[in-house]
């Protein structure tokens, strides 16, 4: 009689594990789910607020540059039209403003190169619908094969059930640099946030050698909903430390906010409220 209520207990879980689904499971459809969201923005024309900034170790601000595009989509990807530009950087303890992204203020421009090769590299993969390097965050099919993910549980977040969902590489493979966590809606398997950290570590020999030091890298990005099967990464950003050569020393880091969806192929403008509620 004692293993009664262990055995009634025992039987009503056992139904509710059965209709858990395993990782692999949820992150299939996780994968297809990327896949027909990102053929849903090819749709869709819309706003891009890209902040870059340098500190330095003071924490005094070094260079900062604003950027605001049109993002229109093609047939391959995207192309993103700068319609705003406003950038200022410190020299002799003065902030000067500049409103040219390509101009040098000196001969030897470590700031500018940086900062530009940052926005390009970060925001402007022009061979995704949104800008973002689809190997940062390890969703697509594709990417998925080269990683290991784990069910950490359910929580809750913005109101919306959510398995949490880490990942890391898998052994020795050479094209996967992430590790980090994921939380995906339960009812529609799709992501509301993806956060990753550098899974690797900048060998000893290479700092010693050429006196670099990357730090903290590591980007989030957040998701929400504007139609049946249509999720948009709203809010995407990043900050690290970065050493080099001996005597560079900046705190970067950078940050993209979308807005203003539009239907490409309607006259009708429709705006969502991308706030959060």
């Amino acid at each position: 009689m004692k293993l009664l209520p262990v055995i009634i207990i025992s039987l009503c879980i056992l139904p509710a594990l059965a209709d858990q689904p395993t990782v692999d499971q949820i992150m299939a459809r996780v994968a297809g789910n990327q896949t027909r969201a990102q053929e849903m923005r090819r749709a869709y024309i819309y706003n891009q607020k890209v902040l870059a900034r340098f500190t330095r170790g003071n924490g005094k601000l070094a260079r900062e540059e604003k950027h605001e595009y049109l993002v229109t989509p093609t047939p391959d990807g995207i192309e993103k039209k700068l319609e705003h530009f406003e950038g200022k950087v410190d020299r002799h303890g003065h902030l000067v403003p500049y409103d040219d992204p390509d101009k040098e203020m000196k001969d030897l421009d470590i700031d500018g190169d940086l900062i530009r090769d940052m926005v390009n590299e970060m925001t402007a993969d022009k061979e995704s619908k949104d800008g973002i390097g689809h190997d940062l965050f390890p969703l697509t099919a594709k990417e998925q094969e080269k990683y290991i993910y784990t069910l950490e549980g359910k929580d809750a977040y913005r109101g919306r059930q959510v398995y949490r969902i880490s990942f890391r590489p898998k052994p020795h493979e050479e094209d996967a640099d992430w590790k980090g966590e994921a939380l995906i809606d339960v009812e529609e398997c799709q992501p509301l946030l993806v956060t990753t950290k550098f899974a690797t570590h900048i060998p000893a020999a290479v700092k010693i050698l050429l006196g670099t030091d990357i730090k903290g890298l590591g980007f989030s990005v957040t998701y929400q909903k504007f139609d049946d099967g249509l999720w948009f990464p709203v809010s995407y950003g990043g900050e690290f430390h970065l050493r080099a050569v001996f005597f560079y020393s900046r705190n970067m880091s950078i940050s993209m906010v979308n807005s203003g969806f539009t239907r490409a192929k309607v006259s009708s403008r429709v705006v969502y409220d991308t706030s959060e509620k």
